[in-house]
């Protein structure tokens, strides 16, 4: 089980929640890509946190975690 917290640079930004949709789309990409479970999700408007299991034997996290960042950066 991970549990992290994800900030933005620029914590007066309320990117998470102004783009709702896109990181929910990022998320579902990533998802396709790298399966893993979401056991809790706390969107804010400057951060999130959230709990992932990933599957057994599978300890690649941050690959999966850049790449829903770097597709919720594209599409916000």
């Amino acid at each position: 089980m991970l549990v992290f917290t994800v900030n933005l640079l620029d914590r007066k930004r309320r990117l998470l929640v102004e783009h709702i949709d896109a990181l929910r789309v990022a998320v579902a990409a990533t998802r396709r890509d790298y399966p893993f479970k979401i056991d809790a999700f706390v969107v804010l408007p400057n951060h999130l946190h959230a709990v992932w299991t990933l599957p057994d034997g599978d300890a690649d996290f941050w690959a999966g975690n850049s790449s829903a960042d770097g597709d919720f950066g594209e599409r916000a």
